[in-house]
């Protein structure tokens, strides 16, 4: 069977490395290039040992020689994990160069947004390519059968959570649109350079609130969740930071519409992922390593009279990042959504 070249771009981060193992393991798609002006020419292995034997000797390239692969066609997908601001001009680098059958998702926030105005209210700084935002569609591949945009965009992590559980509750109008959230979050998805708040004796046995109530993911999972159900909600979010490396466990609260008791509420969910291959909904909370390391996310729901909770676990890197990331990959280059995706976590990290 042959195989679909792809290229990633931004190659030393968690995310690259999480995208690098479901690409070596993908039955369908098959790295050609992998960029990194900071380490062009070393070996990936370098960077990802646990990649060791994998990659077929992969070393890194510069972004010029990504997009001269681009440019002649021999991609037929690219991958950006670069930073937020700086992805934008980077992909118009690749959308001038040609390759009109070529794909791109994007990982960062550069085309998260469809309006420039709304992406510098939350992000502080102008983008970098406003003409090219309405070519991406940004949704959790979950929540959309079909979309007319050439190219996608993952929401975050913690948005990807919260997007599982809120948007079919707005779609079935069973409760109030305000959305109050409290999430945990582990190390990993502070990235891989060292910080303060991911410096291991800060992190280990100990939990902790950031950015209550102001944190950037609030209005990206409004705005997402409007452009697909209509409805703009208000979401109320309280970051976590938790002591373990991976994973996210989001819980979501408020009040249930007129007549919807526990029952209308599973069944709002049973029926929003009845056909989805990586949304399970379970009867007890979900714990994060029943997820963790696959592309997977577990969904429990229960109530107390007019108060109900939904409880959503992923692994951040792959559900909420490069799982999703290949899911859209997938769709877009017209592959089955699951392929590549379908191996089992391994639990006990």
């Amino acid at each position: 069977m042959s195989t679909l070249p792809v290229g990633v771009v931004g190659g030393t981060g968690y995310v690259s490395g999480e995208l690098l193992r479901l690409i070596a393991g993908h039955p369908s798609l098959e790295l050609h290039a992998i960029s990194s002006n900071s380490s062009a020419g070393d070996p990936v292995e370098a960077s990802f040992p646990n990649l060791s034997g994998c990659l077929g000797g992969a070393r890194f390239c510069a972004i010029d020689d990504l997009e001269a692969a681009w440019r002649a066609g021999d991609l037929a997908g690219v991958f950006f994990a670069t930073p937020h601001g700086a992805t934008a001009k980077l992909v118009v680098g690749l959308l001038d160069a040609g390759n009109d059958a070529g794909r791109i998702v994007d990982l960062s926030a550069d085309f998260r947004y469809q309006d420039a105005e709304l992406f510098r209210a939350v992000y502080g700084i102008d983008h970098g390519a406003p003409a090219s935002m309405s070519a991406f569609a940004c949704a959790v591949p979950e929540h959309v059968a079909e979309i007319d945009c050439p190219h996608a965009a993952q929401p975050g992590c913690f948005a990807t959570a919260m997007l599982l559980g809120i948007v079919p509750l707005l779609r079935a109008g069973a409760t109030e649109p305000d959305f109050f959230v409290s999430a945990v979050t582990g190390s990993t998805g502070s990235g891989r350079s060292p910080a303060a708040t991911t410096h291991h004796p800060e992190r280990h046995s100990n939990l902790y609130a950031y950015r209550a109530l102001r944190h950037r993911h609030a209005p990206e999972v409004a705005a997402i969740a409007e452009s697909v159900t209509g409805l703009r909600p208000q979401v109320r979010f309280v970051p976590h930071s938790g002591p373990f490396a991976r994973g996210i466990h989001a819980t979501i609260q408020g009040r249930l519409g007129p007549g919807i008791d526990r029952a209308a509420l599973g069944a709002a969910f049973a029926d929003a992922y009845a056909a989805t291959p990586f949304v399970e909904i379970v009867e007890t909370p979900p714990r994060i390593k029943d997820v963790t390391g696959s592309n997977r996310a577990r969904i429990a729901v229960d109530c107390d009279g007019s108060t109900y909770a939904v409880m959503v676990a992923i692994d951040n890197l792959v559900k909420g990042a490069a799982g999703g990331a290949v899911q859209w990959m997938n769709r877009l280059l017209g592959i089955p959504e699951e392929q590549g995706l379908s191996t089992p976590g391994p639990a006990w990290t």
